[in-house]
């Protein structure tokens, strides 16, 4: 059997930045004595007392909730809320293979793809469980219950700002493949498919690397990371090598699904706002070069905008600028179903896809009978509203003095330098989010999301070597922390950092590296009880 390993890489994360950049204390020690720490004072942080994380579109009610990331911003009106849960219902429905005559609604899955509705990779709004084999199987292939997958692309150096003369600095796909694995695919999608039912453009396999990591005060834990191999790709199932994916140039990196609550918030920060924490040359000297990532507009374009870029707001590595290019992206991209901002199929004009449509005699095109895309715009625009519009929970135990201990220490280490704890949202009609009018409940907001939406350098140990517009193989956008102490009551099963290979806090912090090795590492020399007190913050986030 021909197969390609990944090298295993953490491509992941300014995510779940835990203990961010840089650090602004050298002195704590793993053998220090410890008081019981004191109440608020003024010399605190200033998010140390804060429950409502997201103004008035906080969710009040979903504590210790499997269902805590599931909530509308209480503030819609009662016509936006019959929008949201419109975008509920959709956000959950399974697509099937086209025709389907009794439902030609549900149709249009595919023919290949990650998964067949949102949730399967948002699972309750939150992150899917990770996928780990048993110890008789060693290695599992990823398959429906999944949420995660590779993306893909050429090797092409660096792009420092995006223009028509470079494509707008967007990744070179794979000939044949694109810039996203499918490992999934309808009955048909593959020419050998009588013998690989179901197949996708290739078979991803996952296993693990288990090390131990051993802090100063002889105290252990092991961290995993994950070795990803693909086999039995399309354009040569007999003979990986031959594959295009085997070629030296080919680049890999796991996407896991991210939280889907609070985006609308994230979205309507002021553009302005963000950019002021830039330093692309650390001229303060503090370790810490926030840079933005400009990425190409589907939305502008589409408009006929000569100069189709906008900051870079969300996925891994801050590549897409709205809700609504992130939602009908992955509506197109992860499960192959068209709708009217991404028209064509994710493989149009690649050999598999000419040779399926050959196949099945056209009867899937990506496109009905009028020509119109798979998706309607009602359940496209529901689907966006909805993401939009899921509130952010309330902290919890904010009043436990170990919670607030940990609250001071993230602010000594320094992790508020990538994890920036408080905006304000823009006001205002003119506020659109995807060049649709905002709701109102997301602006004027003041909201607590720690993340300065910028990328870092997170260090060798979480690169990836793949570029995504401006952003470097080693560079990723900072993760939002707000409701990640509710991650493992909404999915006991779901993990951290960009492909879930930590299970716990403690663990994604470990893995830190770069402008956050600093600050690692001064964790790492606390006393477990420090350690502890900061993980209590966290979980009370």
């Amino acid at each position: 059997m021909n197969v390609k390993a990944i090298k295993p890489i953490l491509f992941a994360f300014t995510a779940i930045s835990l203990v961010a950049c840089g650090s602004k204390t050298s002195d704590k020690s793993a053998t220090e004595t410890t008081t019981p720490p004191p109440t608020s004072s003024e010399t605190d942080p200033n998010y140390i007392d804060v429950v409502t994380l997201a103004g008035d579109a906080t969710a009040l009610d979903t504590n210790n909730s499997g269902h805590g990331f599931s909530t509308p911003m209480p503030n819609l009106s009662d016509s936006e809320l019959d929008i949201h849960l419109t975008g509920d219902a959709n956000f959950e429905t399974s697509f099937t293979t086209a025709p389907n005559d009794a439902h030609p609604e549900l149709d249009g899955l595919g023919p290949v793809f990650n998964n067949n509705n949102c949730n399967a990779c948002h699972q309750r709004d939150g992150r899917p469980s990770t996928i780990v084999p048993t110890a008789e199987q060693q290695t599992v292939k990823l398959a429906n219950d999944a949420g995660i997958f590779l993306r893909v692309s050429l090797a092409d150096g660096v792009c420092e700002m995006p223009s028509s003369i470079n494509d707008f600095c967007q990744v070179s796909g794979v000939e044949g493949f694109g810039d996203q694995l499918f490992h999934r695919g309808i009955l048909q999608a593959r020419e050998d498919w009588q013998s690989h039912n179901f197949g996708g453009q290739a078979d991803v396999y996952l296993s693990y690397d288990y090390t131990e990591f051993s802090y100063p005060d002889g105290s252990t834990v092991t961290l995993k990371k994950p070795i990803f191999t693909i086999d039995n790709a399309w354009d040569s199932p007999e003979n990986f090598s031959l594959s295009a994916l085997a070629n030296e140039d080919v680049r890999f990196s796991a996407r896991n699904g991210m939280p889907v609550f609070g985006l609308g918030l994230l979205e309507a920060i002021e553009e302005q706002d963000i950019l002021a924490l830039e330093d692309v040359d650390d001229a303060d000297n503090d370790g810490i070069s926030g840079k933005a990532n400009w990425v190409f507009d589907a939305v502008k374009a589409q408009a006929g905008d000569e100069n189709p870029v906008s900051l870079g707001r969300f996925g891994w590595k801050a590549s897409t600028p709205s809700v609504r290019q992130q939602s009908l992206g992955a509506l197109r991209g992860d499960m192959g179903v068209t709708n009217s901002l991404f028209p064509e199929e994710s493989i149009a004009n690649t050999l598999m896809h000419e040779s399926y449509l050959s196949r099945t005699n056209y009867q899937d095109t990506g496109s009905d009978e009028q020509g119109l895309p798979e998706a309607s715009d009602e359940f496209a625009d529901t689907v966006v509203f909805y993401a939009e519009t899921l509130a952010v929970p309330a902290r919890r135990n904010v009043a436990d003095e170990g919670v607030k201990a940990g609250a001071r220490l993230f602010d000594d280490l320094n992790c508020t330098g990538c994890h920036t704890p408080r905006f304000v949202t823009a006001n205002g009609a003119a506020l659109l989010l995807g060049a649709v009018a905002a709701p109102a409940a997301v602006k004027g907001q003041e909201i607590w999301p720690f993340t300065d939406m910028l990328l870092h350098d997170m260090g060798e140990e979480l690169a990836d070597n793949r570029r995504d517009f401006m952003a470097t193989g080693r560079e990723w956008k900072t993760r939002p922390l707000w409701g990640i102490g509710l991650t493992k009551t909404v999915n006991p099963a779901a993990g951290f950092l960009h492909d879930g290979r930590a299970a716990t806090l403690e663990e994604a912090i470990l893995w830190h590296g770069g402008e956050a090795e600093k600050s690692k590492r001064e964790f790492t020399e606390l006393s477990s009880e420090k350690r502890a007190h900061l993980i209590s913050f966290l979980q009370s986030l």
